[in-house]
């Protein structure tokens, strides 16, 4: 029988998919369940990590049934995740320590206002600014707040990694302690140009170097399938990328000034720039992109929104104004288009470019006639305001326009929003063929992993071109208005905020 499909489990912040394509990219069948975070206190977000290696084997069963194939037929493993997200396990048993801490979580801030003093050296080791947002402060945390867990990590007992590093653990029957580069470039704890883990980093954060995943290139040898009820022994794991630069790679974007932007549980604006470092003056961070094959180390710059399809899931759940988070664009529409409602999401900070962690949700302008449609209309706003506060700040970094921005994600499934996205940006944006380009990009690296293709111009010519493009129907003065409102609005969020917990 051949093998001629790739499967891709690609695990986010709030579900996990399995995605089988053929050898031509194209999806064959899937499976997807929910895996919800829990909120146990103000700022803190975490996972049941068991939770999440449990919705990896019914998905994959899923995907393989939808498609009707059998795992005989899998070339290769292709992996994708949420990024920065960590967990600290046994090695002896595989089980963690303590929940996963999200992404989004907070609690750490203590931890980087006591390095503030070596923020600026943090940033150019490692292109990333010193916030709660990445790995290394989540790692302490658990080490600091388990009982006995330093000791036991000191004496080599526990591992530690992102969502990568934990599934491939658990794929290969803990058989492989390992993380690609574009995942290490999040931790805080790897040197940019190197692609190495950096011993006076680790120090800073007190993480013994010993519990951190080795670290390999995106598209190369992961180890292999071993012990699974639900997958063969012997399947190679050959591509594995953080979700956003894996989305880089399923969108094209592959050459310097191509950008995409992917609308998630957060919005992820990613600008390729080659093999060139660009250091950030405008409060975006500098990372590593995806590298095909064997070409040199490759560069992105990233800006970061934490909360973009969040905003829509707490419109739906917290207000509890939609039964279904695809309601709110048809709501939006019935909102007054002129009534300056604002709302600001930073309901777990404010990243990139403003980078306020103690920053909290705000909207302003409310009135007697304000509606429901009218929030529901600003709540789709505040994530494309915040999108155009990114592009701004990339475009200045690289002293030139982007030449393209690709979208996906589950919100870019609206033409609404992305026609009001593509007006306060004032140029066109182009909506993937696929809107899910994030498991795309796992299937190429793997592909070329594993060889399935002869050479990488052979794989990107599979990539879909095509998709709609939306271009901008309002005029410039609408937009430069539309722009004032918000960023008064983001200054007064700022403004409070800051005098209740000075920033760092």
């Amino acid at each position: 029988m051949a093998r001629d499909h790739l499967l891709v489990i690609d695990q986010g912040t709030t579900s996990t998919r399995a995605v089988l394509y053929n050898a031509r990219l194209q999806p064959a069948g899937q499976g997807q369940t929910e895996v919800l975070p829990s909120y146990p206190r103000s700022g803190w977000v975490e996972h049941d990590a068991d939770a999440l290696i449990a919705s990896v084997g019914s998905q994959v069963t899923l995907a393989l049934l939808d498609a009707g194939v059998k795992a005989d037929r899998i070339a290769a493993i292709g992996l994708t995740n949420q990024r920065e997200t960590t967990i600290v396990w046994e090695r002896a048993t595989g089980r963690p320590i303590a929940p996963a801490l999200v992404w989004q979580d907070r609690r750490t801030a203590a931890i980087c206002d006591q390095l503030h003093s070596q923020r600026d050296w943090i940033t150019r080791s490692t292109g990333l600014v010193l916030d709660p947002y990445f790995s290394a402060t989540k790692i302490a945390w658990i080490l600091d707040n388990v009982p006995g867990a330093r000791p036991r990590a000191e004496r080599g007992e526990l591992a530690a990694g992102t969502v990568d590093t934990l599934v491939i653990w658990h794929l290969t029957g803990g058989r492989q302690h390992l993380t690609d580069v574009t995942n290490a470039s999040r931790t805080l704890l790897m040197d940019l140009e190197t692609g190495q883990y950096s011993d006076s980093l680790c120090e800073a954060f007190a993480v013994p170097p010993g519990l951190l995943p080795s670290i390999r290139p995106s598209a190369g040898d992961f180890g292999v399938t071993r012990g699974l009820d639900y997958l063969p022994d012997g399947i190679p794991i050959t591509g594995v990328a953080g979700d956003q630069q894996a989305s880089l790679v399923g969108q094209g974007c592959l050459e310097p000034g191509h950008a995409k932007c992917t609308y998630g549980t957060g919005a992820f604006l990613l600008a390729h720039t080659g093999s060139r470092i660009v250091r950030s003056a405008q409060g975006l961070i500098t990372t590593r992109a995806a590298s095909l094959g064997d070409e040199p180390a490759q560069y992105a710059l990233e800006g970061s929104v934490f909360i973009a399809g969040a905003a829509v899931q707490w419109f739906r759940d917290g207000l509890e104004a939609i039964g279904a988070a695809p309601e709110i664009g048809a709501l939006a529409l019935q909102g007054n288009p002129d009534s300056e409602v604002t709302f600001v999401p930073a309901l777990t900070g404010l990243g990139a470019p403003h980078w306020q962690p103690s920053a909290r949700g705000t909207l302003f302008g409310l009135t007697r006639a304000t509606t429901l449609a009218d929030i529901a209309r600003a709540t789709l706003e505040g994530v494309a305001f915040q999108i155009a506060d990114l592009i701004e700040a990339i475009q200045d970094d690289l002293g030139s326009a982007l030449t393209e921005l690709r979208v996906d994600g589950g919100m870019a499934r609206s033409d609404a929003f992305l026609q009001f996205q593509a007006d306060v940006l004032g140029q066109p944006i182009r909506r993937s063929p696929q809107t899910e380009s994030t498991a795309l990009g796992a299937a190429l690296l793997a592909g070329l992993g594993a060889g399935l293709w002869s050479d990488r111009a052979g794989a990107v010519e599979l990539l879909e071109s095509g998709g709609r493009t939306f271009t901008p129907a309002r005029s410039y003065a609408w937009r430069s208005r539309a722009m004032e409102r918000w960023r008064r609005a983001v200054e007064t969020v700022i403004g409070h905020y800051h005098k209740e917990h000075p920033a760092r």
